[in-house]
């Protein structure tokens, strides 16, 4: 049976009727996502409907530059923590979490979520 990502849109729908985010907040999180995800026509999406919400590109490209920084940050994390298992004699072995079965599903749902979003 073939991947059903109801449950996640309905998930995304439900999250973007949350009250506790501004539209405005809404579109700064989609866009640092898309832009975390490496997608460029995800993130010309939200940078259009960004635009289109009055977001100027001042803030946009302030954006840019703490998602870019953040997402080095984790990178320079990650790399050092396998650098360190790497040295370790046994090696932890990557879960089931790692697996390309699951991180394939995650694209799928995120990309399911965006064509909606």
């Amino acid at each position: 049976m073939g991947y059903d990502g109801a449950l996640a849109l309905e998930f995304l729908a439900r999250t973007h009727q949350t009250s506790l985010l501004t539209d405005r907040e809404k579109h700064l999180v989609g866009l640092a996502v898309t832009m975390t995800r490496g997608c460029q026509v995800c993130t010309r999406g939200r940078i259009e409907k960004a635009r289109a919400a009055g977001i100027g590109d001042d803030l946009l490209n302030a954006l840019v530059g703490i998602v870019s920084a953040v997402n080095a940050g984790v990178a320079a994390a990650t790399a050092r923590e396998g650098f360190r298992l790497a040295d370790l004699s046994s090696a932890e072995a990557c879960s089931v979490l790692c697996s390309a079965d699951v991180s394939a599903a995650r694209q799928e749902v995120t990309r399911s979520a965006e064509s909606t979003g």
